[in-house]
Order: structure tokens, then sequence, then C-alpha cells
């Protein structure tokens, strides 16, 4: 691992490497920096730098092919930008590079009965150029996620339409290939395009698309008629980094973390996703300072390859050992805070709406409610969204840490009575340009933004002068639950869905 530090001159280093494994842990310099007391959230905001943030990373889009997606010069430039606003800022900065298998995707075309169908391919899909009849998977609770879904329906030697639902994407199209399926389709169970993946390159069995309900629906009465997938891709090992800054004040046995991701994918310049959660992240960094006066040290992190399944963020925890992953009070996280049809949503740690993914670790529900209280001072009523392991709080969660954060949506179709209380259209989705070439300048909810970037540096001061009520709850609690994971995740409901084996 190769570890480039791009601190101020003279500073010391606060970052040290956690061993072998692709991860950063922080401990505070001690260094003889005056700390400054941390700007007032409600007072020092200035969402007008959050925006000059987004203009940059559209710019640096712009330059490099159109996209920010990791591996790429837009990532690079993009990570160059964030050091550069840090180290103006009095932080050290480390970049801690990682390697992971990256999909490319050539092209794709589907066909059904000699009509061009549209679809997207599964990220991670084995290339191949399949011609079979179509077979349907009957849709019922389990959807295609058993062998005993396929009783009665023969689906060796053709292309399997499955629904979308109950479990992830790769074990349907694994199971589908044990029933002898040369092929799948998976047909989304909600309006929108279906954006999904196969969790890696080792989870690919068969060549999988993806098509809308729209298309799986007209499908479906289609059993038996001649298809054609033809999907070519590639493989490529690729060199990324994150970025980890933290600063010198504030106890180093006690670190508030929080992150947002950095990369687009390859469609467009990502600018809601994730430009909007990296630029608020990275405001509040600017305003606390390197050396503020907090007891407890805060941790910024802009995490790499998140797009292609949380890779950053992952092989950061699992970089760290056990002592080193006790010292993180919690970690917060911030993916897609400026919808343009936005919803205001706080990961529910407490699963106090009763539906879905369960609790995060003991101490998520006390974070959700400062996240909640943040949002109410503005006058905005907020609801839960779960912990489907769908962002980079999944490898957090998954090793016991704490966690929390605020979503605007996704592909999630507002309802009629979240228009009535936010505002918006009814029947739309909350990012109609997710995942594609519209996520640009035009494509954020600046009120959205000015208010959970304010949350953002209200829940940080907070929890860097005082993370107790978090603290104390994880302390009596530690090895006492499990923690929903990414593939264990029982229901989706308005979860992120980037890169991941969504269901």
């Amino acid at each position: 691992m190769r570890v480039r530090n791009v601190g101020p001159r003279g500073a010391v280093k606060a970052l040290v490497a956690a061993g072998a494994a692709t991860a950063v842990a922080v401990v505070p310099a001690t260094a003889t920096a005056v700390p400054t007391q941390p700007a007032n959230p409600g007072e020092e905001l200035n969402v007008n730098a959050v925006n000059r943030h987004l203009a940059a990373f559209q710019r640096i889009a712009h330059q490099n092919d159109g996209n920010r997606a990791s591996g790429t010069s837009g990532y690079q430039a993009s990570v160059d930008y964030v050091v550069s606003k840090l180290r103006d800022a009095g932080f050290d900065v480390s970049t801690p590079e990682f390697r992971y298998t990256k999909y490319y995707l050539e092209s794709i075309e589907l066909s059904v009965g000699g009509e061009p169908v549209e679809a997207s391919a599964m990220e991670y899909s084995p290339a191949g150029n399949v011609t079979a009849p179509l077979s349907v998977v009957p849709a019922d609770d389990s959807t295609g996620c058993e062998a005993t879904d396929y009783e009665g329906t023969d689906v060796a030697g053709t292309i399997a339409l499955i629904k979308r639902g109950a479990c992830t994407f790769a074990k349907k199209q694994r199971i589908a290939s044990e029933q002898g399926a040369d092929a799948a389709i998976i047909y989304n169970n909600v309006d929108g395009a279906l954006n999904g993946t196969l969790g890696g390159a080792d989870a690919g069995v068969i060549p999988t698309a993806g098509v809308t309900k729209a298309v799986g629906e007209q499908l479906v009465g289609q059993a038996g008629t001649e298809a054609t997938l033809n999907l070519q891709a590639r493989f490529d090992e690729v060199t990324t980094e994150n970025v980890v800054a933290q600063t010198s004040t504030g106890n180093p046995e006690n670190v508030v973390m929080a992150g947002a991701h950095l990369d687009s994918v390859a469609e467009g310049a990502g600018i809601n996703d994730n430009g909007t959660g990296s630029a608020g992240l990275l405001e509040t960094a600017i305003q606390l300072g390197g050396s503020p006066d907090i007891n407890n040290a805060v941790r910024f992190a802009w995490w790499g390859a998140e797009e292609s399944g949380l890779i950053g963020s992952t092989k950061y925890v699992q970089g760290l050992s056990s002592e080193q992953q006790s010292k993180i009070a919690m970690y917060l996280n911030f993916d897609m805070i400026g919808s343009p049809n936005a919803g205001y949503f706080a990961y529910d740690g407490d699963n106090s709406d009763g539906v879905g993914a369960g609790p995060g670790p003991k101490g998520s529900g006390a974070i959700e409610q400062a996240f909640v209280d943040a949002l109410n001072s503005q006058g905005v009523e907020v609801e839960g969204t779960d912990f489907t392991g769908r962002s980079d709080y999944g490898p957090f969660i998954a090793n016991g840490i704490p966690a929390g954060g605020l979503f605007t949506g996704a592909e999630g179709v507002k309802t009629q009575a979240q228009a009535e209380k936010w505002g918006g259209e009814a029947g739309k989705a909350y990012d109609p340009n997710y995942h594609t070439v519209g996520d640009d300048m035009d494509n954020v909810d600046r009120q959205a933004l000015k208010r959970n970037t304010k949350a953002i540096a209200m829940v940080v001061t907070k929890y860097a002068q005082n993370a107790e009520e978090v603290t104390s709850v994880r302390a009596n609690s530690v090895g006492a639950q499990s923690f929903t994971t990414s593939s264990q995740a029982s229901q989706e409901s308005q979860g992120h869905t980037c890169q991941l084996p969504l269901k």
C-alpha cells in the first residue's frame, strides 16, 4: 500500500498505516497548533461555498470524459480538489491506495421476438451472446430466490425472466443458473430504470440484464418467444484511493467519523450522486478546521469505488484492527443530499418504523434522533430509511460501529403524502436522473442541499463536543447483537441503490 501524505508543510503527520491492509487509521498530531473554536453550524454555513464545490466537480467531469468514476482521470482530479481544500483548512490528509477489479460494459443488446428491448447490464455480469426461448419465473413471495420457486417451470436452456425482490440480484441469477438457465433478465418492481450489480467479479455466473417494470410486465406475456441477449464486458485491475483527514485536536480514543463517496458512475458527472454529499461534507470540514477546540477527534473520509460495491470504505474498515475500530465512536454517512424531487430521510437506527431491515448497532438510534432534531429545527419533518447496507455505512455497521446519516432519495417514487409534506411532485422519482448523464448541476434541489448540509454541520459539531449518548450505549452492548449487511437485508426501502447486491 502506498499512502500519499499531503498535509501542510511543517505539520506533524496525523495519519498512520493500519498495517498491510489497504486502509488507514489516524491518530492526532502532536503539533502545537492553537485550537480554534468550531464554527457555529447555524451561522457560518455558506451554501454558496457548497455550490462552488459542486461546480468544481461538474467542471472536472466536463474536462475528463464526462464523469468522475474511480480509476479515471476525473476521479483523480476530484481527489486532488478535495485534498487541496482540506490542506488549506489546516488538515493533514492521506490518500491510501487500494486495488480492485473494475467492470467495464462495452455493449448490450436485448431483443425478444426480433424486436429490440431497452436493457441495462447488471454490473459484474459475465459477457455472453445467448439466443434461447424466454422463460418466466413465477412471481411469488421469494420471486426466484429459492429452487422451489422453479417447480413447474422449466428454465433449462432458456433466458429466464425474474422479478426483482426478496433477495439479491446475485442470488437470483445464481439460482437461475443452477436450474439450467443460460442467461437472466431481472425486471424492476418499482417504476424507473434498474441500475444494479451482482456485487463483484466472482459473483456473476450467467449473462444478466435489467429492464424496467413496464418492460418486464410486457415480456411476461411472451414466454416461449425466442430472445437474444448479447452482452460484452471486460474486467480490469484498477488502483484508486480514498481521502482521509482528521483533526489534530480532540480525543483520538473517541473518534467521530463522517464520510461520503466521491466517485460517480461512468454515465455522468454524479453531481447529486454523490457530489452533494461530498460537497456538504467538505464544507463542514472546512468550517470546522484542522485544529478546532473540540473534545472528540473528527475524522473525515471521501470514499473511492463506492459505485463498484463499497470498495473503498470496505477496504478501509477491513484494514483496521479491532482496537482501531473500537476507537471510532460512530460513522455518519452522506450519500445524495440534494435530490431534485427531494425527500428528507434519516437512517432508521433503532428500527422505529418496524418495517424492512432491522436496527443498526446500539447507539444508532441516538444518531438518528440527532439528525431528526437538526432538520426539525429548520421546520423539516423527517422519515426513516432502512440500513439495507447499500451505501458506505455498510462495512461499519457490519463491524458493530453505530451509524447514521441523511439521504434525499434515488429512484424511489415520492408519495402524495410526502409531496404534501415536503413539496415536489408525487408519483415521480426523488432523482429522475439517478445514475444517468442527466445528473448534473441542474439535478440538485438547492434548498434540500442547504438544509442537509446545515444538519451535517450541526450533528458533527454536536458529537465533536460530546458523544456520550452514543458511546455509553455502545459500551454496554458490545458483542450483544448481530448486524444487517447488504446480503442479509430482508427488504429494500428508500435506500440508495448504488452498486451493491441489490434486491
